[in-house]
């Protein structure tokens, strides 16, 4: 009787199994791009790829480049099927100089097709070619940015799935970019306030968009204009915020801000 009570267990047990609750996800496949001028990407690659994979079900592929110029290319870029086999990009470069219409299209088009995206920083800044070109893809036009302070950091859009519970909160010293143009398909989810001096010593408030999101063709784009100094982007709440951007980027994420079946950690 013992043995057919143990077998009856063993039986329901089989029988409830699902193996969809139990299969593993495949991983999002990211490309990690970094390099250029005026930032520590050195370090910045690793602390990133670390922070996401720990948050989410992603393997992230790191392209660097230790040309620290403004002109830092990078050759998968000639390439028209560059991103093939990409679920998204992260872009954390800084190329201002780099005007090769015919290279910078090959990266739009990639996107413009449906390869997920997000824009971290000095990403707002590249490929200035005297176009609206990049800037469209981004989804906000910046020109640059002001003097490293803290920035007071407000979700403007509690409700979206990339902000919903996150906690507002204020950066160590930090450049606030300037918002030249916000086209019609960016979605602004995040404020930065800043107090700067003047010269005279009296106080001015600057407050922009610090973090949105933007249809760009089939793609999805993430970005976020934070992120210049290693603290910052070692602090837990811009990684939970970067990695919900790029969930979101590749379909992934819920309304409710949590990664979908498979995808969290």
């Amino acid at each position: 009787m013992k043995h057919l009570a143990l077998l009856a267990v063993l039986l329901t047990g089989v029988l409830s199994y699902s193996p969809s609750a139990f299969a593993a996800a495949k991983p999002l496949r990211v490309l990690l791009i970094t390099g250029g001028c005026c930032h520590d990407y050195g370090k910045q690659k690793d602390i990133l790829k670390k922070g996401i994979e720990e948050r989410a079900n992603v393997e992230v592929t790191q392209v660097h480049s230790d040309d620290t110029s403004t002109k830092a290319r990078f050759e998968m870029y000639e390439k028209a099927d560059w991103a093939k086999g990409y679920d998204a990009v992260i872009h954390d470069e800084c190329s201002a100089d780099v005007k090769d219409m015919p290279y910078v299209q090959n990266i739009l088009n990639a996107h413009k097709g449906g390869v997920g995206a997000v824009n971290l920083h000095c990403a707002m800044h590249c490929y200035r070619t005297g176009t609206d070109d990049w800037f469209q893809f981004v989804g906000i036009q910046s020109s640059g940015h002001g003097p490293q302070l803290p920035i007071a950091i407000s979700f403007a859009d509690k409700d979206h799935s990339v902000t919903r519970g996150l906690g507002d909160w204020t950066t160590i010293n930090e450049e606030l970019y300037n918002n030249i143009k916000v086209f019609p398909t960016a979605h602004p989810l995040a404020r930065g306030k800043q107090i700067v001096k003047r010269k005279d010593g009296t106080e001015k408030t600057e407050d922009v968009v610090v973090a949105w999101a933007n249809e760009f063709g089939k793609g999805k784009v993430f970005s976020t204009t934070i992120g210049h100094n290693n603290a910052t982007v070692s602090d837990a709440r811009y990684l939970d915020l970067v990695t919900r951007g790029l969930l979101w980027s590749c379909g992934k994420l819920g309304t409710d801000g949590k990664p979908a079946t498979g995808y969290g950690k």
